[in-house]
């Protein structure tokens, strides 16, 4: 019998001992991009708004993931998957002799933090692709000072275990012991039957070790199914060793040894936006002697990117009518007002009205004090323009010509602002270098008409030519209290040109808005400049938006109508967006075009983000499949997304 000396020690240790549970630091994205070890996952998570990216190389695949946290409990990835060992198809075609490409989706959830009991987790992996990887997990996390413990069950491609034992599942239903041994669809449909099935499941485990802040070495005992459809060799061991070294906060790269059979490498980039923007650094302005205090307001506030329309002074405040489209919301705004009264030796309350291109915000003061004020400033309405030049990276994934293609174009983003609600904006592109030339193939179906699959034409005719990513005008205006119409016309994106016009009804107090939006679009010709070619269609939506505050934030956009390719039907977006801009979301779109009709991935659907990267948003729309039913214009901005700036943000 033990002593209750040892007991005693036991307490210690775990009320005392220093542990990093869903540390940034001390986790890190294993191979298929989950927060893990090697191969296998763990319970661990990052915080909500995180993201990354992971390039992995191994025998016999390569893999590119990109992982985000939209909240704490939750953990989101999207991968695309090259095979070199296996041939794209088996028809008699060059093409054909490129390595298979695959792509799908994982997702993550946390059923417990870890206290004085583990952490726990579930998920799913490629959730709803063609099975290549197809697995599902329990699993359970306990750190110990800078070693952290991982023990879990597993099931599909996890299932490889020489100690497999009964799927404990089966004692709530006899269903789970049967797992289907064909995918119902190439890609794109989810196959409940499927999750957590199986006669048997395999029991895995791990460590991790951080022996400084640059360093971590893992090691799991590998459950990964061999030889499978991705065709691993047979393990020499059970066991897989890893370490990983990170460059930089954000920058890490890994080595492992996988099943005593081969060494891969991995290369991490993560960040938290949301720990490094939340905090605006106030630029303090310089005024001269002579400036009074209104004049330093003016000053101080314009330095920090919003622009001062109107200052007026009742008896009691005074009011300022602001401007701005630098700033992702409203709090920022308010603590730059805050900052600026007090640099400029304004004592006496300040009430805010707040627009953008005209658009009536938030409004703080009412007409009863418009009708008893003094004007002390005005500003005189007068044209500007803004220009910025940049290099950008664009990516095109999953063609069957190659595991990846892109391309580097200098792009010209350039602002006329001819009135306060009238634009006139431009995006002028350059190709520096892209691999597009051999995007030969194409698309294998196209129907109700093509409208997107024909993409590769566009890209093949940008290479080293410069050419009009958008040329348009657009026109704001308040109609009456939370009515707002806006009216757009030219170059509208890389494929269409058109003219049309939006109408929203918006009140910040409440938390939904609707409207419509009719646009007459006209296909652009492949050099993408002034060209035009033979197709043409008139579409439109009705659009519901809504932003819920309660146990699980998130913004939801549901919008009926006709797509660019004539069909009719919904599009319904869910997307949670954090205060310094960085936004996930997912998309569905369910049209009177059938399965059969869509062909492979039966559905149009994908994923959406925007998120900071070096200073600067990359946005971005990834889809398994580019098809023409679903399509949608892509507008430069919308309404709501003007105004939904000025509403209190939901993280």
């Amino acid at each position: 019998m033990r002593s209750p000396s040892f007991f005693i020690l036991l307490l210690i240790l775990f009320f005392t001992l220093n542990s990093y549970p869903d540390s940034y630091k001390y986790n890190s994205y294993n191979n298929h991009g989950v927060v893990g070890l090697i191969n296998t996952p763990t319970a661990r998570l990052y915080d909500e708004s995180i993201h990354g990216i992971t390039i992995f190389k191994g025998s016999p695949d390569q893999k590119i993931t990109l992982t985000s946290s939209p909240y704490n409990w939750m953990e989101a990835s999207f991968f695309y998957t090259n095979i070199p060992s296996r041939p794209y198809c088996y028809i008699d075609q060059d093409f054909c002799k490129q390595g298979y490409k695959d792509k799908g989706f994982n997702v993550k959830f946390r059923v417990k933090e870890e206290g004085v009991f583990p952490a726990i987790a579930f998920g799913i992996n490629d959730i709803a692709g063609t099975g290549f990887y197809s697995s599902e997990y329990i699993v359970a996390s306990y750190g110990l000072n800078k070693i952290d413990l991982h023990f879990g069950i597993g099931w599909g491609t996890l299932n490889g275990s020489k100690n497999k034992f009964k799927n404990p599942l089966g004692i709530f239903n006899e269903k789970f012991y049967t797992r289907p041994v064909n995918i119902e669809d190439r890609g794109g449909q989810f196959q409940l039957s499927r999750y957590f099935s199986d006669q048997d499941a395999s029991p895995f485990f791990g460590i991790s070790y951080a022996p400084n802040s640059k360093l971590i070495l893992k090691i799991e005992n590998d459950t990964t199914k061999t030889p499978g459809r991705v065709r691993y060799a047979e393990p020499r061991k059970q066991v897989s060793f890893g370490i990983e070294y990170q460059l930089s906060d954000n920058i890490s790269i890994g080595f492992a040894n996988e099943r005593g059979n081969y060494d891969s490498l991995k290369f991490i980039y993560k960040n938290n936006p949301k720990k490094k923007s939340l905090e605006y650094s106030y630029k303090k302005p310089k005024f001269d002697n002579k400036d009074n205090n209104y004049t330093k307001l003016i000053k101080a506030i314009e330095e920090n990117s919003i622009g001062v329309n109107r200052i007026i002074e009742t008896s009691d405040f005074i009011g300022l009518e602001v401007t701005q489209f630098a700033h992702p919301n409203l709090d920022i705004i308010e603590k730059i007002i805050k900052t600026a009264s007090y640099d400029a030796g304004i004592n006496k309350e300040i009430k805010t009205n707040y627009v953008i291109a005209n658009l009536q915000g938030v409004s703080e003061f009412s007409s009863e004090y418009d009708r008893n004020f003094k004007l002390i400033y005005q500003r005189n309405a007068k044209s500007r323009f803004n220009s910025k030049t940049n290099l950008s990276l664009r990516p095109f994934l999953a063609s069957r010509e190659g595991f990846f293609k892109g391309s580097i174009d200098l792009v010209n983003n350039s602002e006329f602002i001819l009135r306060d609600n009238f634009f006139f904006t431009t995006n002028i592109k350059y190709t520096l270098f892209d691999n597009y030339e051999d995007l030969t193939l194409p698309a294998v179906f196209s129907y109700p008409a093509q409208v997107r699959s024909d993409v590769k034409d566009y890209l093949k005719n940008s290479n080293q030519s410069i050419h009009i990513g958008r040329a348009q005008f657009d026109y704001h205006h308040s109609l009456i209290n939370n009515h707002h119409i806006m009216f757009t016309a030219g170059i509208l994106e890389d494929m269409y040109t058109g003219l049309g016009f939006e109408y929203l009804y918006f009140n910040p107090n409440l938390n939904y808005a609707v409207g419509f939006e009719v646009f007459d679009v006209i296909k652009r010709d492949y050099k993408m400049r002034f060209g035009q070619l033979d197709y043409r269609n008139i579409v439109h939506s009705a659009n519901f938006y809504y932003r819920n505050y309660k146990i699980i934030p998130f913004d939801a956009k549901a919008s009926y109508g006709e797509y660019l390719a004539g069909d009719e039907g919904i599009t319904i977006e869910l997307s949670r967006t954090f205060s310094n801009g960085t936004e996930f979301g997912v998309f569905a779109s369910f049209t009177d075009v059938s399965s059969e009709q869509f062909g492979e991935g039966t559905f149009d659907k994908g994923i959406f983000f925007n998120i900071p990267v070096y200073g600067n948003f990359i946005d971005y729309t990834w889809r398994p499949l580019t098809k023409d039913p679903g399509a949608k214009l892509n507008r430069k901005h919308t309404l709501h997304d003007l105004l939904i700036k000025f509403v209190p943000f939901n993280d």
